[in-house]
């Protein structure tokens, strides 16, 4: 296996976001939206992890600062996503393997994904492998047009393909795998010469062609895959995507989601079998939860224990507590952190404990 290198690229400002805050540091169903690119990269095994910062660059350095071996490299000015490739050429000078390309705002890609693309890409001894979607309304986006044998011919931008490249409906993804090898070379000859003056990568692929390297494609199993996030109304949807499948996943091990369209479970929460989740339930931080435990309508549990057979009634708030087995809060409690509440014991209305032990 060829040595396996990651650069994820972070660096733009993300304008219709609308915020003063990266793009990439936005929650997805209560996770950075970055955290699930790093660690899906890491579920690979990469010898390193580089992420390309710009817009924002202090503000993302100290949110990702205690991740161990994650690099980062700052492109300024943001010219172009073969501008953000360019600047990594002295960190991988010399260096031979892979690199795998991703974006800080796809969420949702998976590592058995990356790994059929690393796969298809030395499988087939090509200079470049992307990702690509089969989608029904293929609008707006870059086609991937084949040659012949199933190979890319050239990747065509939506404003400049015919009417029959236009029909066609596999689009360009964005994501790479690059032979480390032939990449900077080639990187070196793309020109900024268009409306924008930056540099695009899918130029890549006609100078590789022109030198007479095969570039693949991988068409995703999964569109929803590959889905970017450019707005606000586009993280929201990307949120209930992932909370949905949470809910899902919950549920099929065990776990009663009287509602999952109201019911918000962080990625760091575990629940036992045979709880019960009311509607409109927030689990958040590294929560725990018991089995045959009962957590009620309107109730926010964060970084908190409920041990087994456990009942939080209605409106409650839990931050950072232990709850012992068999005990019962609520309704309206408050429970604030570094309280503990032994087994057995009730917290009745509108009752609030901090650093308490009781029971």
């Amino acid at each position: 296996m060829s040595t396996l290198h990651v650069l994820i690229l972070a660096a733009g400002k993300g304008t219709r976001m609308k915020s003063a805050a990266p793009k990439i540091l936005h929650p997805v169903a209560g996770t950075p939206m970055i955290d699930y690119v790093l660690d899906t990269a890491g579920a690979l095994g990469p010898a390193t992890r580089t992420v390309v910062i710009g817009h924002g660059a202090d503000q993302v350095k100290a949110a990702l600062g205690g991740r161990q071996g994650v690099r980062f490299l700052l492109q300024e000015p943001q010219l172009g996503t073969a501008h953000a490739l360019m600047q990594a050429a002295p960190l991988f000078d010399g260096v031979a393997g892979t690199l795998l390309l991703l974006y800080g705002d796809v969420p949702l890609l998976t590592a058995a994904t990356l790994r059929r693309l690393l796969d298809t890409h030395l499988q087939a001894g090509a200079a470049a492998t992307v990702v690509s979607a089969v989608v029904p309304d293929p609008s707006g986006y870059g086609r991937v047009i084949r040659d012949d044998e199933g190979g890319v011919a050239r990747i065509v931008e939506h404003r400049d393909a015919s009417e029959a490249e236009r029909a066609v409906q596999e689009i360009n993804a964005g994501i790479y795998a690059f032979d480390l090898a032939t990449l900077f070379h080639a990187l070196n000859r793309i020109s900024a010469n268009n409306s924008q003056r930056e540099y695009y990568l899918p130029d890549l692929v006609g100078i590789y062609r022109a030198d007479g390297r095969r570039v693949e494609a991988l068409v995703a199993d999964r569109p929803d895959e590959v889905l970017g996030i450019n707005s606000r109304v586009e993280l929201a949807a990307m949120s209930r995507r992932v909370w949905q499948a949470r809910n899902e996943a919950l549920m099929l091990a065990g776990v009663t989601i009287e509602d999952p369209a109201t019911t918000y479970v962080d990625a760091g929460v575990t629940i036992g079998p045979d709880t019960t989740l009311k509607p409109g339930v927030t689990l958040q931080g590294r929560t725990r939860i018991g089995f045959n435990c009962i957590v009620h309508s309107g109730v926010r549990l964060v970084d908190s224990i409920l041990d087994d057979r456990v009942t939080v009634l209605d409106s409650c708030l839990v931050l950072g507590a232990h709850i012992a087995e068999g005990a019962q809060v609520g309704p309206f409690a408050h429970l604030r952190p570094d309280t503990h509440v032994g087994r057995d014991a009730r917290i009745g209305n509108f009752a609030e404990l901090k650093q308490t032990r009781l029971g």
